[in-house]
């Protein structure tokens, strides 16, 4: 074995994954994990560990794949890590603990998401699950939203000993893990409601279908229920638009809706009472790994799928992997291109997409090259299908419904970076409904957050 370069993991091949909803990735075996996990030297300083948002003890768990003891590891993680088997499946970790491995100064990093990914997916195979408290503090904590933000909070609480009530606005909970993320990247059965099953067994109650704002507000909650604090992870679930000419046409879909009802409501099944429309030839505008998402997806339903993204390929924000993917299984990159308008029948129906070509001037505020429309390179993009992915933001009802709650000209909720306080007593906040749209572990890393700041709040 070659100790500078990764185990390889095996995948389903290209062309007949890009037909299917099932996992793209089927990660390691025993012998497989046994053998990457033996390439971690074990750093007395772990770089890694500096690089995780919810700090998990990444040679510590490695350790134990090493010999074999797959409880043990999953247990070092599970102190840390409330949604391990998706943490192993979607974080970027080329950006974060693997971008950090001292392995990889002189070869490949050292694979951790996806012996993360093993170590979960064992314990579930095998009914282990993770360690609960030992004394409760007779205390009520409320978590708003059940997405990896408010999952992460309501697992640490428990573990502290609170009593925890997870209120969710869907009729099922996972939040973003559930309506945004595709099957064939996050199997829903096996793997979300599995960690949320997790969640529960540590104590934390989970109460669907309530709108916070609408069907109870969090003053109600604190001053009528009985909870001595809050937690807001909400997400950020609204989506942005261009405001281009003809975006209102039928057949012009944000990225959160297609993928709802492609993830939430199994639209992709004949027999699904929530239709999704199965273009012949779908644009994506957008770049980033939703935009990969609602892409793929696309393609599985059996269009012909383009990525219109009016920056390069360096500046795609995007996941490299799921960049890869996606080219894989055929999806057309129209990239220095930017929509102009969206063409419509007599009908309404959407029958072309107009773009102009762009090119990359000076970066902008964003430390990335503004790009700049090239004159006279307008075309006709021939298209039934328009998928917006422009990026969320908070759904203001929380907080306009919540005395004492102040927000920023995003609308998102204004909280200190440490623990999530916000400007209202007893009520913290974290991830997408304080930072607008970001990635799974950072919300999961804020929901870590809040819990201490909860506990210090009320242990005084």
């Amino acid at each position: 074995m070659d100790i500078l370069k990764k185990v390889p993991v095996r995948e389903q091949d290209a062309k007949v994954r890009a037909a299917n909803f099932e996992e793209v990735c089927l990660g390691y075996n025993r012998e497989e994990a046994m053998n990457e996990a033996a390439r971690c030297i074990n750093c007395k300083n772990a770089q890694c560990i500096k690089g995780c948002p919810v700090a998990i003890n990444i040679p510590g768990f490695i350790e134990q794949i090493k010999e074999g003891n797959m409880e043990a590891a999953y247990q070092v993680i599970s102190e840390s890590s409330a949604l391990p088997a998706v943490c192993g499946r979607v974080c970027p970790q080329e950006s974060q603990c693997e971008g950090k491995c001292i392995r990889g100064i002189k070869g490949e990093p050292i694979s951790i998401g996806k012996l993360e990914r093993y170590a979960a997916d064992w314990a579930r195979e095998n009914g282990i699950k993770p360690q609960g408290a030992k004394e409760k503090k007779g205390k009520k904590v409320a978590v708003i939203g059940s997405g990896p933000a408010g999952l992460t909070c309501a697992g640490d609480l428990a573990r502290m000993g609170y009593d925890v009530t997870i209120f969710e606005a869907l009729h099922e909970a996972g939040g973003v893990l559930v309506y945004g993320i595709p099957e064939f990247r996050l199997p829903k059965e096996a793997v979300v409601c599995q960690e949320i099953e997790n969640v529960k067994s540590l104590g934390v109650k989970i109460e669907t279908n309530v709108v916070v704002g609408k069907s109870v507000t969090i003053d109600e909650l604190m001053e009528e229920e009985g909870f001595n604090a809050v937690f807001i992870g909400s997400g950020a679930g609204l989506p942005k638009f261009m405001g281009i000419p003809g975006e209102q046409s039928n057949g012009v879909f944000s990225a959160n809706e297609y993928l709802t009802r492609s993830n939430l409501m199994k639209a992709f099944r004949e027999d699904s009472d929530t239709p999704i429309m199965k273009g012949r030839e779908v644009a994506v505008v957008g770049g980033g790994n939703v935009a990969m998402d609602a892409a793929r997806t696309a393609l599985r339903l059996g269009a012909k799928v383009h990525i219109v993204y009016r920056r390069s390929e360096e500046e795609l924000p995007a996941r490299v992997e799921e960049v890869h993917h996606a080219k894989e299984e055929g999806i057309v990159f129209d990239l220095l291109t930017n929509p102009v308008e969206i063409m419509a029948d007599e009908n309404g129906w959407v029958c072309g997409m107009k773009c102009i070509k762009m090119e990359l001037g000076e970066p902008d505020a964003s430390g990335r090259r503004r790009p700049i429309e090239v004159p006279g390179s307008e075309f006709v993009m021939d298209v039934d299908t328009v998928i917006m992915s422009l990026g969320t933001s908070p759904n203001p009802l929380i907080s306009a419904t919540t005395e004492g709650l102040e927000v920023n000209k995003w609308k998102c909720i204004v909280a200190d970076e440490v623990h999530g306080k916000t400007t209202k007593e007893g009520v913290y906040a974290g991830g997408d409904a304080v930072t607008g749209a970001a990635t799974v572990i950072l919300a999961m890393g804020a929901g870590k957050a809040a819990a201490q700041g909860i506990d210090e709040y009320l242990s005084r």
